[in-house]
């Protein structure tokens, strides 16, 4: 499978530059490829308590169906992030629109970072699709920093971990760590898509985009610049990973963690089986 990762710029809560942004990087994207991943909240960039109601669109409204047109002329599946309007909630929601220009699948960011809180709602599932024959999955930002949201989509069956990503200094290096941790403890491959440039708030995005392999190898990545890297995830990757051990299938998941006190005080954390009925 072919991917696109662009590390663009964007403008935080006004969505014509995203949007025009977006639609010029799908018209330029290089025969081939398959899907073009996108940074988080692409088409609005992030919007406050103030400005959400005026920024924030339906799936069904006038930025997205731009871009689902954009995909579908140029045969082309695309990742983009938007603040969604469901009635009177908001979202930071990224959506795996497909070559046809369908939403072929949507996730509402289930982890919310601290300037996300008071303006979205956090998302409450972990979902998967089936994509050029390979399962895939989509979190967002802050989400990967937590172990169990890879390992969800993991259980799903998940194969390639699409991340679109909105991570500032000087935190840049901790989601590199963390994704090169997700693939290789879900032994999937992992494409995380940071932003460049400024943002509102004095804040500036390092980039630092990359493709991991399900050895939690880096295969590709950007630095701070401008750019939209070509990467090729290789499914034979997938199987050598798995060929002679299984994280998803070895994992003791049906435990508990007891805390006990014996008869000195002395406290200790015992494993047991938990039970179903």
């Amino acid at each position: 499978m072919q991917l696109e990762l662009a590390q663009i710029p964007l403008v935080d809560g006004v969505v014509a530059p995203n949007l025009a942004r977006t639609l010029d990087a799908i018209g330029k994207r290089r025969a081939g490829t398959d899907l073009m991943v996108f940074p988080e909240a692409t088409l609005t960039g992030f919007p406050t308590r103030e400005n959400v109601r005026d920024v924030a669109e339906t799936l069904s409204g006038p930025s997205l169906s731009a871009v689902r047109d954009a995909a579908r002329n140029a045969n082309v599946a695309v990742a983009v992030g938007l603040a969604e309007r469901d009635g009177e909630r908001f979202y930071n929601t990224t959506v795996l629109v497909d070559e046809r220009g369908e939403i072929a699948l949507r996730y509402r960011k289930t982890h919310l970072w601290a300037t996300d809180v008071g303006v979205f709602t956090p998302g409450d599932r972990f979902e998967v699709c089936e994509f050029k024959g390979m399962t895939v999955g989509l979190l967002i930002c802050y989400d990967i920093e937590f172990p169990e949201t890879a390992r969800a989509l993991g259980m799903l069956g998940a194969e390639t971990l699409v991340v679109t990503n909105g991570n500032m200094d000087p935190f840049g290096p901790v989601h590199r760590r963390a994704i090169v941790a997700r693939a290789m403890e879900n032994q999937m491959f992992a494409a995380l898509v940071n932003r460049i440039g400024d943002g509102d708030d004095n804040l500036t995005f390092p980039g630092e985009s990359a493709l991991i392999s399900p050895f939690g190898d880096v295969l590709a990545e950007l630095k701070n610049q401008d750019a939209v890297l070509p990467v090729t995830v290789e499914r034979a990757l997938l199987a050598q990973s798995r060929e002679h051990y299984s994280y998803l299938h070895d994992a003791r998941v049906a435990l508990n963690l007891v805390d006990e006190n014996d008869t000195q005080g002395r406290r200790s954390l015992n494993i047991r089986e938990r039970t179903t009925r």
